[in-house]
């Protein structure tokens, strides 16, 4: 043990619940804190040094991890999934939990995360306002279809959620006036979440042209169905892809099968679904397009080579013709398409990382 004293913190919006285990007298010293950072600094000098602090990673975020590592105090954030608890334990309290993490760093069983740079987190925060602004437009836009609908009014005009289609919604009037203003409510909420999300895209494209991921990102989008929304949001989620390999990213993403073997027997069920669950739905979503034949990249494709690399470019074509092959190898063999689909993923995914660390 490099630490005399392992401190285990309970973090908090309003308090922070501290316990310090001295590794030479085995006393345990316990206080409830607020959520001051300086507070914490104060209570943490007073304890036999060197110390390593833990807490758990949470809504709470960073900042006292940045604060802790500033003042020269070793500071972890646990997974909380990777957390060892004893299935019997029934009994749940802020000091329980800040004693059980004490302990569990005292024996070497926390599973850290990595904390990102406040730049990192600042385009992750965006790239995640993006993802939100996607799912609001998704469920205005089914108020609008399911509120015509019950009208008995069905668009039969092409594709929806065109320009054509928006200029079609804005034809309907209603003889009953609550239905008219929940049916222009419903659109201009519409139009206003699609406002947001278009911002959104704009502010991506123009951070993903000039950043620490613009590399990134542009040899990922060597990749078919990877985009710059797609490859942008990969390299910020991801952040160090040099922590893994090509075979342990799947199963950072959750895109590896749960097992449950005993003996002789070895029983594979569905994905893990642990993980960045924004990063594994822009994996499933780029799977798709390698369904469909590969062969000239065309005008988009090439657009996207061009800034990058040669040896990415070569990476990239290698990578679309594998998957594409993959893809006719599930085809044969009669695989359900989403079941196919989620394994080009956990392969796509070992592609994005191979081109991520290349040099």
């Amino acid at each position: 043990m490099s630490e005399r004293t392992s401190v285990g913190l309970d973090v908090h919006a309003r308090s922070v619940v501290a316990c310090a285990i001295d590794g030479e007298t085995g006393q345990l010293i316990r206080a409830r804190l607020c959520p001051d950072y300086d507070e914490v600094h104060r209570w943490l000098l007073g304890l036999n040094g060197p110390l390593r602090v833990v807490y758990e990673a949470g809504p709470t975020g960073f900042g006292l991890s940045r604060f802790l590592d500033s003042v020269g105090i070793e500071c972890v954030v646990a997974a909380p999934s990777k957390l060892v608890k004893a299935s019997g334990d029934r009994v749940k309290t802020d000091a329980r939990d800040a004693l059980h993490l004490a302990r569990l760093l005292r024996l070497g069983e926390i599973t850290a995360v990595a904390v990102p740079s406040i730049e990192q987190e600042a385009a992750r925060d965006l790239v995640r306002a993006r993802e939100d602004a996607r799912g609001d437009l998704m469920r205005d836009r089914h108020r609008v279809s399911k509120l015509l609908l019950r009208q008995g009014i069905v668009y039969y005009g092409g594709a929806a959620w065109t320009g054509k289609h928006q200029v079609w919604l804005r034809t309907h009037r209603f003889d009953a006036p609550g239905l008219q203003v929940a049916y222009d409510s419903a659109v201009e909420a519409m139009l206003l979440t699609t406002d947001r999300r278009d911002r959104l895209d704009a502010a991506i494209v123009a951070m993903a042209a000039d950043s620490e991921f613009t590399a990134v990102t542009d040899r990922v989008c060597c990749l078919r169905g990877i985009s710059t929304l797609t490859g942008f949001g990969l390299a910020v989620e991801v952040g160090d892809w040099r922590r893994f390999t090509g075979s342990t990213i799947g199963a950072y993403l959750g895109l590896v099968p749960t097992e449950s073997s005993s003996g002789g027997s070895r029983s594979q069920g569905s994905i893990t679904k642990t993980g960045n669950t924004h990063a594994r739905r822009l994996l499933v979503e780029a799977a798709w397009h390698h369904q469909r034949d590969y062969r000239t990249p065309g005008v988009t494709m090439r657009a996207r080579w061009d800034k990058a690399p040669s040896a990415a470019r070569l990476r990239g074509h290698q990578g679309n013709q594998r998957l594409h092959a993959r893809w006719e190898v599930f085809r044969a063999r009669k695989k359900r398409p989403v079941v196919a689909n989620v394994a080009i993923a956990r392969e796509l995914a070992g592609w994005c990382w191979s081109l991520a660390t290349l040099e």
